[in-house]
C-alpha cells in the first residue's frame, strides 16, 4: 500500500539558494496546518524544460519561477493574460490537467499598495522609473486599476519606448533628465529599478518637488528603507516598500497550490524581516 504523497511546490531558479519564498511558504503552512512542503530547485537553464514538463512526475503541485527562467517558462505552460503582458511568469500552477502560468508580480504590487497607501488609485497621473521586467508587472497593474496618464522614465528611453508601444496610448515614454518635469504631477512615484539597492549607485531623485499627498513605492527591498522612501517619510508621504511587494505577491500561489488564501500579518513580516538582516 502507497502513502499518498504530501502537497509540496517548489521554487525553480539558477541560483536560487538566496530566496526567501521557502521562509514565506512554510510559515503559511505552518500557520494554518496544512501539511505540505516547499523546497529550492536549483535547475540549470538547460535541464529547465525537462524539470518544468515532469514537474507533477516529481511530486510538485506548482512551483515560483525566478531568475533566469521567468521568461523561457511561458513557452512551457498556458499564461495567462497577466503572464502574457508582462512576458513572463513568476507561478505555476495545475488546472484541469494543464500547467498554468501567471505573473504574481502584478497582485503582489497593487496589494501592497492597497494595504499601505489605501487611496492610491486616486492619483491621474504616476511616474514608473525603469523599464525592466518588474516595470511591466507594475505599468500593467496601474493600467489595469485605471490610472489614466502614465509617464515611463528610463535611461535607456528606447526601452521605455517600446513599453509604451505594448501598453498603449496612457503610457507616456520619459527620458531620464525629464523626471524632474513630471515630477510635481505626480501622485505615485513608483521605484522598479536596483538604483537604491545595496552595492548599487543611489537613486537621484528629488521628493520634494512631488505634490502634497503623493505616494512612494520602492521595489527595493535590500535596504528595507532605501534612500528614497527614507525621503519620502521624513516629508510626510506614504509609502510602500519592496518587502511588502515580495510577501503580497506569494499569497495568490499559495493558495492555488494548497487551497487556503494566507494573510500577510506583521508576525511573518517580522520574520522576514529578521532574516533579511543576517549578514
Amino acid at each position: 500500500m502507497t502513502a499518498s504523497r504530501t502537497p509540496a511546490a517548489c521554487l525553480i531558479g539558477w541560483p536560487a539558494a538566496h530566496s526567501r519564498s521557502p521562509l514565506i511558504h512554510r510559515y503559511w503552512l505552518r500557520t494554518l496546518g496544512i501539511e505540505g512542503g516547499y523546497v529550492i530547485e536549483a535547475v540549470p537553464p538547460e535541464d529547465l524544460r525537462d524539470f518544468v514538463l515532469r514537474l507533477s512526475l516529481r511530486g510538485f503541485v506548482g512551483a515560483n519561477v525566478t531568475i533566469p527562467h521567468k521568461e523561457d517558462v511561458l513557452a512551457l505552460s498556458t499564461p495567462d493574460a497577466r503572464a502574457r503582458a508582462v512576458g513572463a511568469a513568476n507561478t505555476l500552477w495545475f488546472a484541469d490537467g494543464e500547467l498554468r502560468s501567471t505573473n504574481t508580480d502584478v497582485e503582489g504590487f497593487i496589494g501592497n499598495l492597497d494595504a499601505e497607501a489605501a487611496g492610491w488609485d486616486r492619483a491621474e497621473e504616476a511616474l514608473v522609473l525603469g523599464a525592466g521586467g518588474s516595470s511591466r508587472a507594475v505599468v500593467f497593474g496601474l493600467l489595469e486599476r485605471g490610472i489614466k496618464r502614465i509617464h515611463l522614465a528610463n535611461r535607456t528611453v528606447a526601452r521605455a519606448e517600446a513599453l509604451a508601444r505594448q501598453f498603449g496610448p496612457n503610457v507616456h515614454p520619459l527620458p531620464w533628465d525629464g523626471i524632474n518635469d513630471v515630477l510635481p504631477r505626480a501622485r505615485l512615484l513608483v521605484n522598479t529599478t536596483s538604483l537604491g539597492m545595496h552595492g548599487q549607485p543611489s537613486l537621484d531623485v528629488d521628493v520634494a518637488r512631488l505634490p502634497d499627498g503623493a505616494v512612494v513605492a520602492d521595489l527595493v527591498y535590500v535596504p528595507l528603507v532605501t534612500p528614497l522612501l527614507a525621503a519620502a517619510i521624513a516629508r510626510g508621504l506614504n509609502t510602500a516598500d519592496g518587502l511588502g511587494m515580495l510577501l503580497h505577491q506569494a499569497v495568490r500561489g499559495f493558495e492555488l497550490w494548497f487551497g487556503q488564501r494566507p494573510a500577510v500579518t506583521a508576525e511573518l513580516r517580522a520574520l522576514v524581516e529578521t532574516d533579511l538582516t543576517k549578514t
